[in-house]
């Protein structure tokens, strides 16, 4: 008699653990749906936003404005879902000791402060430690640490320290060049005005004359 209520009650207990486990599985987020964008959510905010301002979110122009807004939210802040590094995964030996520049990667990003966005132009130089990228992956890393909310500072120094981490450069140095909506359309309202932040790491930083040379690679006699 007291097997079988031992088995009864182990039998419970095991149903009642594992009760537990798919309970906590089902309110613990998965990876992917923690960082997915909540479509409904982000209409929902906006079509509060149009009534705040007074605008009737019913009315023809806007009534599917909610939805395009979201659309453009997910495309501009996918890089928050992306890892950069997966472009520096695949690098290639050589000899080749000198300065490597891509300049001009055009990019568009989001201020944090304003949600406005930004958009300009980054210059991407690097000294090899023994490997190279291939030049089109360094434009893609640009490409996912814009999409994101953020202050141009921090983007420059983000892509600085992925180069210098993922290639084991001698060097790296990062330009950008922005135009921020922020202060072009409201507040000051100073159109044309350009923000330039760089980010030196390595020989960039501690040696002059590697830094003198790599500001005229990348500046061409522009300064």
């Amino acid at each position: 008699m007291n097997r079988e209520v031992d088995a009864i009650q182990a039998a419970q207990s095991s149903r009642d653990s594992q009760e537990a486990s798919t309970q906590q599985a089902k309110e613990k987020p998965s990876p992917t749906q923690d960082h997915q964008v909540d479509l409904q959510r982000i209409e929902k905010a906006v079509r509060e936003i149009l009534l705040a301002v007074g605008e009737d979110p019913d009315r023809e122009g806007l009534r599917e404005t909610p939805a395009r807004v979201a659309r453009m939210y997910a495309e501009l802040f996918r890089g928050l879902r992306l890892d950069p590094r997966r472009h520096l995964k695949k690098v290639f030996t050589e000899k080749y000791d000198e300065i490597v520049v891509v300049k001009d990667i055009t990019f568009e990003s989001v201020c944090e402060h304003h949600l406005m966005p930004f958009m300009g132009k980054a210059h991407i130089a690097y000294l090899p430690g023994g490997k190279v990228v291939g030049l089109s992956k360094l434009a893609r890393v640009v490409e996912d640490v814009s999409r994101r909310p953020q202050v141009q500072e921090r983007m420059t120094e983000v892509i600085a320290d992925l180069l210098i981490e993922e290639l084991d450069a001698k060097g790296v140095a990062v330009v950008v060049e922005a135009i921020h909506t922020c202060m072009t359309v409201r507040g000051i309202r100073k159109p044309g005005a350009v923000c330039v932040t760089s980010a030196l790491r390595g020989a960039f930083r501690t040696n002059p004359s590697t830094r003198a040379e790599v500001m005229t690679l990348i500046y061409n006699g522009r300064q």
